[in-house]
């Protein structure tokens, strides 16, 4: 995360809102070298950023009606309470995808050349407006329905990048998310295929029970006179396995035939890690810059200690 200093930011821009004031009064020299510190953004840059923004939230609202809606029934608005089902794995879901979006929607505004409390503001709001589109379609579904939970969670991701950026500018404790697919045994295949899709990318999308979520804090930015590395983080991770289903382990069939499988334990981890971040490691090439951004969403894979509520400690050489 770039730092100001003076209305300079460190990276290599400057901040538009406080250059006048600092050309106005700074020597005749470092004003007449006003084109090469400062190379105005063109209004139409906002207007582009504006209209991306809309045509991803069509878009993915189409596709999701596609992918995840098509072929259940609709009906009218309702609501539904979801608050206990999967042991909240998917409102931490939620959590993990406001906030991500809030971090990318962000710096967008930013390139668009608003202020950064503006930028910032937008970025949030873009994120709860891009996370409505799945509670406009559960409201209209039958088989889900409008969850004041998901909001809840939802605003929870959101309020998470705001805060932190209108009192840190910058992100010290970060929401990432890991994925391991989960092996289910042989006789449930064909219910992983039922709840959890078929392919590799859908299932990172809808099996809860290879997702683990974390937040990742800084040490460096909280202890800064420990000297660690700048990169290195404290992370501490949930998640849940062994559920097939959302409240509990029974489901009927498509050919009407009950299965009760609640011998099955459902089991609730929790972890503590090291973890990298990887907009810290330096770097002159903007390029790379943009790909640490991207995959600092992840949690980097690192050893691990997990409780849980069956069986205790356990230790992992590696967890994600």
């Amino acid at each position: 995360m770039a730092q100001e200093k003076n209305g300079i930011d460190v990276a290599g821009s400057l901040d538009s809102s406080r250059y006048d004031s600092i050309i106005k009064n700074a020597p005749p020299l470092v004003g007449s070298i006003k084109c090469f510190l400062y190379t105005p953004i063109p209004p139409s840059r906002k207007w582009w950023v504006a209209g991306g923004h809309a045509a991803v939230w069509a878009g993915t609202y189409i596709a999701l009606n596609k992918a995840w809606y098509d072929g259940y029934e609709r009906q009218g608005f309702h609501l539904f309470d979801d608050g206990k089902e999967w042991n909240q794995m998917d409102k931490a879901g939620h959590i993990w995808t406001t906030y991500q979006l809030g971090r990318l929607s962000g710096e967008v505004w930013k390139w668009a050349g608003l202020r950064h409390n503006q930028a910032v503001w937008l970025g949030g709001a873009s994120a709860m407006a891009f996370q409505s589109i799945i509670e406009l379609q559960d409201a209209y579904s039958a088989k889900w329905g409008f969850s004041w939970w998901d909001i809840a969670a939802n605003t929870v991701g959101a309020a998470a990048y705001v805060s932190q950026e209108l009192g840190w500018k910058e992100q010290r404790i970060q929401i990432k998310m890991g994925y391991f697919p989960y092996r289910y045994p042989s006789e449930l295949k064909n219910r992983q295929k039922e709840l959890f899709g078929a392919g590799f990318a859908e299932r990172i999308l809808k099996d809860y029970n290879g997702q683990t979520y974390w937040l990742s804090a800084n040490l460096d930015r909280f202890f800064p006179a420990a000297k660690l590395p700048k990169w290195l983080n404290v992370s501490l991770g949930y998640s849940s396995d062994l559920m097939l289903g959302g409240m509990s382990n029974n489901w009927t069939e498509a050919d009407g035939t009950p299965v009760n499988r609640n011998d099955i334990a459902r089991v609730r981890r929790y972890y503590l890690s090291a973890d990298v971040d990887l907009t810290r490691i330096p770097t002159r090439k903007k390029w790379v810059r943009t790909i640490f951004t991207a995959l600092n969403a992840i949690k980097i894979p690192a050893p691990a200690l997990e409780y849980n509520n069956g069986g205790g400690f356990r230790f992992h050489w590696l967890h994600q």
